[in-house]
């Protein structure tokens, strides 16, 4: 990737996060003149704090996307913002609808509004596959991160920012996911608690994820919505395969460790999707990832094939078991 953050003022919203921090990780590799970590989880802070303490050029900000005045001194001189900040989990976000909005939605328009103010060079938004027709208020909160992000670019006038979005499946081994769950799960001898063993969800790797958000800040022009292509599993097969690789490791016999079904929590879907018909109709695909454009795009000329389709979970080829076990090889020291 063409170095394009040295020398760079970067803004990290949700610095202390599991994609932010591995964000402020990577971008410190390319030698940028400073890297603001802004969070409102002061211990997280902390702890980075500790781990990075070698790096001159990084600034810890206790802060809160809800601010908008503290925004707009953290966004002071910054040339790239990635706004990291929201509230994640489907289940607290039904049950704590008006904080999801506080946080998701008028943190983001803060967030925008902060960037635009001080003409920063591009923002990128991270969102995620369940803002892809909605059945949740994360979901909703997310789309509608999505929307105020894109529309920015029409809302700006002349000033020279581009606002972009990144969308991501589950990200393994981050916070709250599945893999730190089912691993403690295993370590105390189970039960393993599985929503639907037939559920099916894209996934990807914090790395992973971390080398699309630079990938979309390196090409961004504004308006589009960048989706990497990522493998589908099925969780129970997710569960089996994690069951065989450690319980033992924790003293447990595999047959031992049962698997039980609760059924789905509020608001999840059996299935995800990585973009809508009226997307796909828009957008184009190079070999590791989707382009949604923006509506005002157009046919303009795309830099790849156009999607004929929209890409739905359960019609996508699944990771077999053997697979899956090459993938938690490959992301083992991110999850664990």
């Amino acid at each position: 990737m063409v170095n394009i953050f040295r020398g760079k003022n970067i803004l990290v919203t949700g610095g202390s996060g599991s994609i932010g921090s591995e964000i402020v990780r990577k971008v410190l590799q390319s030698e940028p003149e400073v890297v603001r970590v802004l969070s409102n989880d002061e211990n997280a802070l902390f702890n980075l704090e500790q781990e990075l303490q070698k790096y001159s050029n990084l600034r810890f900000l206790v802060g809160d996307v809800r601010d908008k005045e503290r925004l707009r001194r953290a966004v002071e001189n910054t040339d790239f913002v990635f706004h990291a900040a929201a509230l994640k989990h489907v289940p607290l976000c039904e049950y704590n609808p008006f904080d999801a909005v506080k946080t998701n939605v008028l943190g983001t328009q803060n967030v925008i509004e902060a960037a635009m103010e001080e003409e920063v060079e591009k923002l990128i938004t991270i969102s995620t596959d369940k803002a892809v027709s909605p059945v949740n208020v994360m979901g909703a909160t997310k789309l509608l991160a999505e929307r105020l992000t894109i529309s920015a670019n029409y809302y700006k006038g002349l000033r020279r920012t581009a606002f972009s979005c990144v969308r991501f499946g589950n990200v393994l081994g981050s916070r709250g996911s599945a893999l730190p769950l089912f691993r403690m799960q295993i370590e105390n001898g189970g039960p393993i608690t599985i929503t639907d063993p037939n559920m099916t969800r894209f996934v990807m790797s914090i790395s992973k994820a971390v080398e699309l958000v630079f990938k979309a800040a390196e090409v961004a022009q504004g308006g589009e919505i960048f989706v990497l292509k990522m493998p589908v599993l099925r969780i129970g097969d997710l569960a089996e395969v994690m069951v065989k690789a450690l319980a033992a490791q924790y003293g447990h016999r595999p047959e031992h460790i049962q698997l039980q079904i609760i059924g789905k929590r509020l608001g999840e879907k059996r299935d995800e999707a990585l973009m809508t018909e009226e997307e796909a109709e828009n957008a184009y695909e190079t070999q590791d990832m989707f382009v949604v454009l923006p509506e005002i795009a157009g046919e303009q000329t795309r830099p790849g094939d156009k999607v004929s389709r929209n890409y739905i979970s359960r019609d996508q080829p699944l990771l077999t078991k053997q697979q899956i076990e090459v993938l938690l090889q490959e992301i083992a020291q991110e999850a664990f």
